[in-house]
């Protein structure tokens, strides 16, 4: 992904932190928009979708720790990177931010060339997180997400897109629980469905294909896929 094509929100309630931080990755080229608390870093990362958010943990309305774990609700911001930004350094204030669902923690005053070369170390955990799920191999299956192909026993497989899509979120996390709901969002997105039948429909086919004992029910949450 190019650098033009990153977003990244930055969330503070100090006017000069978001005018000094955003200047200096606006001159690195990516894209940044910003927020003072944490109801707006809410609404601007569902509604822009960013790589990356680096959010104040003290501020006014919703705090970041808050915000964190509201924004970490929203299936389709699953892979986003949160980094806090803040003068908060106390052992218990990082450990409440991990425990919302941050990746990381970055304490101020940070000099602007040291924190821009943080978030690019941030952000290279996007790109080699995408690189090793490009293609995907499990026993005699082997899944190319990039050109929607599958090989099974040598053998190369069509699935169809919905089929395929529901294939690879399950797959990108083996052993973990994907909740109905997220799937809805996640793979059929804000088109108009039956309902949860359609899933249930879909992991029937992909069974028939790929193997009965692949793709584990959890009564009452969802779906994993057992490698």
């Amino acid at each position: 992904m190019k650098k033009k094509d990153i977003k990244i929100l930055l969330v503070d309630d100090e006017p000069d932190i978001l005018e000094i931080v955003g200047y200096n990755l606006n001159n690195e080229g990516y894209q940044v928009l910003t927020a003072e608390n944490g109801k707006q870093a809410v609404k601007l990362a569902a509604k822009h979708q960013p790589q990356l958010i680096i959010l104040d943990v003290m501020m006014p309305e919703m705090d970041g720790i808050e915000a964190c774990e509201q924004i970490r609700k929203n299936p389709s911001l699953s892979e986003t990177i949160i980094t806090f930004l803040t003068a908060r350094g106390e052992d218990y204030s990082q450990m409440a931010g991990f425990d919302a669902g941050a990746d990381d923690y970055i304490t101020k005053p940070i000099k602007p060339k040291v924190l821009v070369s943080k978030v690019k170390a941030l952000l290279r955990r996007l790109k080699e997180d995408t690189e090793k799920e490009t293609t995907l191999t499990f026993g005699d299956l082997v899944i190319n997400r990039e050109e929607y192909k599958i090989i099974k026993d040598k053998k190369e497989m069509v699935l169809p897109r919905r089929e395929f899509e529901l294939l690879s979120l399950l797959t990108s996390k083996p052993g973990k629980v994907f909740k109905r709901e997220d799937i809805l969002d996640r793979v059929w997105g804000n088109e108009v469905v039956v309902g949860g039948r359609t899933i249930d429909v879909h992991i029937r086919k992909l069974r028939e294909k790929i193997g009965d004992k692949k793709f584990k029910t959890v009564k009452g949450v969802g779906y994993k896929f057992v490698e």
